[in-house]
């Protein structure tokens, strides 16, 4: 009979954790008492290390969430984050180096998190665990990502009770192409049939409205390079609409039925490139995309110099405020032909990214009990509020109204009606975007229910939110649609691809692998910035077959070999997981 994690911590008295060993391997382990509760107070202040892969800001944590988290813990976080540091694994391989990567560590499962625990940078958790009520909760996952590990030491995110033939997104899909639909409207609404018909679109657009209300000129589309990886990541998220998604150097369909390498020469991601390429030579790329970061194009979204979006937590998040949308701007999704957008299922054991406790952590336990609460409603409702739809604390941006449902208060209507506000300083103070959680990661995901009010945690599916958001934007949109919400027109349409959570991760690179990959890969990111900025389609297809060329030259061919094996053991989870939870 297979133990859950709580029963193992329940039989075991003592729990090992081991000790930092980064270059050699873990180190001899001390015994550790196992707890079954967490203190209610914590008398020492202290300052952890927060190494988060995902994090889009460096430094304190400030504002209403950071001072929640002292008020509860009485600790501050201190984020490192490599995306904003330059992006890459220079920053990861410095701290690996030094042998401290963090107190708390948000990073990717599979090869990533297993190469910091067979390394001794992380802590096993066991003797702490016991305590964890609310990720307890969730002790299936917990399973899952810590199998063959003996021991805990990793936590899953987004997680939820869905089945994970289901989108986990919400009202609107993670992808999707998403423009300005007052400008489409009065371009008169022109039939895109599929990707490259949105060029002379967006064209019009942006002459439609050529200077920003703040006097700066705006752009179609607008680029960084914050998270460039295996390829240049901006160039994967026009695949998505397709119903690709990325497996390393491969494009794989959801529903399994395509796969391909991100050089073939007709293939998705040479597609988005030369998209890229022909809008620079309409003179609707941002010249900026080359040197900007992701906060950059935030504000450039606010300020309207933008007018096309990859994702609507971008666009519209940051540009469609209740002073926009009542006067009928704002960002919606295009109706384009052939569309057929990818959909992440919700995962059965958890998503890519996992919490871990570093192995020199001063207070291990305190992190634990920081965590736990991540999967509490509390946590929940605070920490996903930066990006993904969750309503915030009870009491500063939602309450519950006369008929016991949650409602968002004035506060949080000018929040996320308005794009901002102040918060009063007995939260914290400043604005409360600013002062917004930037772990940039969901323990729970915001569709799923919170148990004390029995509604989602997404603000967005409130029935209270849903009977105040009509407005002359979304009313127009709904017209021409002929669908209440993004989701159920692509439904209706049968234009949208869910790949079933199957919490696939692929395995370990092997030593030669991982040093072809990174050859490869430098070659990929940076030739691929030049065919989007080259001078002409001839200079685009003499770079791109340079590139090919390097690439194989590298050792493309073998690196790709794996990671299509790799897309179809993903397939093949997916189809299981499907089976095993029903469709």
């Amino acid at each position: 009979m297979k133990l859950s994690r709580k029963a193992i911590g329940a039989v075991a008295a003592l729990a090992t954790v081991g000790l930092l060993s980064a270059c050699t391997g873990p180190a001899p382990t001390e015994k550790r008492e196992e707890i079954t509760a967490f203190p209610t107070s914590w008398d020492e202040p202290i300052t952890i290390d927060v190494f988060d892969g995902l994090a889009n800001y460096m430094g304190m944590q400030e504002g209403w969430f950071g001072d929640l988290v002292e008020k509860k813990f009485n600790m501050k976080l201190n984020i490192i984050a490599p995306n904003v540091a330059g992006g890459g694994d220079t920053l990861f391989n410095t701290r690996v180096t030094a042998g401290d990567l963090g107190d708390l560590i948000i990073t990717d499962k599979g090869q990533r998190l297993e190469e910091l625990r067979e390394g001794g940078l992380l802590l096993d958790s066991a003797s702490f665990y016991p305590a964890m009520k609310n990720v307890g909760r969730f002790d299936a996952a917990v399973d899952k990502i810590n199998e063959g590990a003996d021991g805990t030491y990793a936590f899953p995110s987004q997680v939820s009770s869905l089945k994970p033939t289901e989108p986990s997104e919400g009202l609107d899909p993670t992808f999707g192409p998403y423009l300005r639909w007052d400008l489409y409207k009065e371009a008169g609404y022109p039939e895109i049939g599929t990707l490259e018909d949105l060029l002379p679109v967006l064209k019009k657009m942006q002459d439609a409205e050529p200077t920003a209300p703040n006097g700066q000129k705006t752009y179609a589309v607008s680029l960084f390079k914050d998270w460039d990886g295996n390829m240049l990541n901006n160039a994967k998220q026009p695949t998505t609409y397709f119903g690709f998604d990325e497996v390393g150097f491969a494009l794989a369909k959801g529903d399994g039925s395509e796969f391909e390498g991100i050089l073939d020469e007709d293939g998705q991601y040479v597609r988005a490139l030369r998209f890229f390429h022909e809008a620079n030579e309409l003179g609707i790329l941002d010249p900026d995309s080359t040197t900007q970061n992701y906060d950059t194009l935030w504000n450039k979204y606010q300020n309207g110099q933008v007018l096309f979006s990859f994702w609507p937590w971008l666009g519209q998040a940051a540009y469609n405020t209740d002073k926009n949308v009542d006067e009928g701007r704002g960002f919606m999704m295009a109706p384009m032909d052939d569309m057929k957008v990818f959909s992440y299922g919700a995962e059965a054991y958890g998503g890519k990214q996992v919490f871990a406790i570093g192995a020199k952590a001063e207070d291990p336990e305190r992190i634990a009990a920081f965590v736990d609460w991540l999967f509490s409603p509390e946590g929940a409702l605070a920490n996903n509020s930066q990006t993904q739809g969750a309503a915030g604390p009870e009491g500063l941006t939602w309450e519950l109204n006369a008929d016991k449902e949650p409602a968002l208060t004035d506060l949080g209507h000018k929040v996320f009606f308005e794009g901002d506000a102040e918060v009063p300083a007995e939260w914290g103070g400043g604005t409360y975007i600013d002062g917004a959680s930037q772990l940039n990661i969901s323990a729970v995901l915001p569709i799923d229910t919170d148990p004390n009010t029995g509604f989602p945690y997404s603000y967005k599916m409130w029935p209270s939110y849903q009977a105040e958001t009509s407005n002359p934007l979304t009313d127009d949109w709904t017209a021409k649609m002929g669908a209440p919400t993004t989701m159920d027109y692509l439904r209706d349409n049968d234009q949208l691809m869910v790949g079933a959570g199957a919490s696939f991760t692929a395995p370990t690179d092997s030593s030669e692998i991982e040093t072809l990959r990174n050859q490869v890969k430098a070659t990929i990111v940076q030739t691929s910035w030049q065919m989007v900025f080259a001078e002409s389609d001839a200079q685009f297809d003499s770079l791109l077959a340079s590139m090919q060329e390097t690439a194989k030259g590298l050792g493309y061919d073998k690196v790709l070999e794996v990671d299509m094996a790799n897309a179809e053991s993903q397939d093949a989870a997916r189809k299981a997981v499907a089976a095993e939870f029903g469709d």
